[in-house]
């Protein structure tokens, strides 16, 4: 019966999101209507096609490519994907997080710089208030303390980061799957 239910409310669910088939099954039903009422009735992030909290602001979406998890699922964060992000699994977003595409000109604040999209590789978590800048790519299991500042890439993965500009400052074994 518990199952039955479940899938009527993943049903229901589907209706509002297009892409709830490879969703974390953690997340909390409740939440989800929620969000979906908050999003689609009364129009934050209205066209974010997963899950995002209504304090949380997610631009151009359909250049983000996300994994299992929902980014912008938790309070206030700030996701920019003009110049596109990818997401890999099990990428977990803390509040206040910001993961920032595009960058502008220095010689005409009005343009933007193309630039290749930022990219977390999976098992990676973004801890409360970091910032993530254009183009940076993060290696599998990379944890990013809150408050950090990342400006560049760490590909090597299975490390903490840390500070402003943010640096290595702990390896770690290979992740528990």
């Amino acid at each position: 019966m518990k199952n039955l239910l479940k899938n009527i409310a993943y049903s229901i669910l589907g209706i509002f999101y297009s892409d709830l088939s490879k969703s974390d099954p953690t997340y909390s039903l409740a939440l989800l209507f929620k969000y979906a009422f908050m999003q689609k009735n009364l129009g934050y992030n209205r066209k974010v096609p997963w899950p995002v909290h209504f304090t949380s602001q997610v631009k151009c979406p359909e250049k983000i490519t996300r994994g299992t998890k929902y980014p912008g699922f938790a309070k206030g964060c700030y996701i920019d994907g003009r110049n596109g992000i990818v997401f890999e699994e099990n990428v977990l977003t803390g509040p206040k997080v910001s993961i920032i595409s595009q960058n502008h000109d220095v010689n005409d604040f009005q343009k933007y710089i193309p630039g290749k999209p930022i990219t977390i590789r999976k098992n990676s978590w973004l801890s409360a208030n970091c910032i993530i800048l254009p183009e940076v790519e993060l290696g599998e299991h990379t944890i990013v303390a809150a408050g950090a500042v990342v400006t560049k890439s760490f590909t090597e993965g299975n490390q903490i980061l840390a500070g402003n500009p943010a640096k290595v400052i702990k390896k770690l074994g290979d992740y528990y799957t």
